[in-house]
């Protein structure tokens, strides 16, 4: 029987597109490394202590912030992954309680370079979640006060204490071709710091717990 124009391309529409559903996942198995370059938002989930001496009724608030990420997942087998990540954000510092005035206390960049143990669920299927563990150290570098600080106690300068602590993360791949995914992925990173303003001879300090959310949506590459 002789198909019509018409029924030989829906007959070809069909076929490609059964092809394209039966095509080999990128999967992920021991042995390989996945790229992945993530727009992430970083959500502090902020907690400060007073700033001692001269303000106890006052606080330190952390802005959130939004900047590419990339990161590297050696496949230590099918299931297990380590994932490093590499990314920095600035963050805006604000007053709060009777600091609640000075909306702008300054800046600091944040680079926390992290380090999970991953367990993929299905890494031969076409959608891969997977959970993950680790270790996080941060660095803040490049601190400064704003002008609204330093007309309001004098020329003031701001420094933060490194910072070491834990990681989870929860994700999941979405295969496009053999090689070419996207990514989904969440971290809540366990943050904490002490900064210091030194004014002159004086020096007010305040712990802050940052302990922030990392929301992460890109695309990966398997090698």
């Amino acid at each position: 029987m002789t198909l019509s124009p018409r029924l030989r391309i829906a007959s070809l529409s069909a076929a490609t597109l059964l092809a394209a559903l039966a095509a080999t996942p990128a999967t992920a198995k021991a042995g390989d490394v996945l790229v992945r370059l993530r727009a992430i938002a970083v959500v502090p989930n902020e907690r400060s202590g007073p700033v001692l001496p001269t303000f106890p009724g006052g606080s330190v608030g952390v802005g959130n912030s939004f900047m590419p990420e990339i990161d590297f997942t050696y496949m230590a087998t099918d299931h297990l992954g380590l994932e490093l990540i590499a990314a920095t954000t600035r963050h805006g510092l604000s007053g709060r309680g009777s600091l609640s005035g000075l909306s702008d206390l300054g800046h600091t960049w944040v680079l926390p370079p992290t380090l999970t143990l991953q367990y993929h669920l299905a890494p031969a299927a076409k959608v891969r979640p997977y959970l993950g563990a680790g270790i996080n150290y941060t660095i803040f570098y490049g601190a400064g006060t704003s002008d609204a600080l330093d007309t309001a106690i004098g020329r003031t300068d701001l420094s933060l204490k490194n910072s070491f602590g834990w990681a989870a993360q929860a994700g999941v791949d979405f295969d496009l071709t053999e090689t070419l995914f996207v990514n989904l992925d969440i971290k809540y990173i366990d943050m904490t710091t002490t900064a210091r303003l030194t004014t002159g001879a004086l020096v007010n300090s305040v712990d802050v717990k940052i302990n922030p959310i990392v929301v992460g949506v890109g695309l990966g590459m398997r090698f």
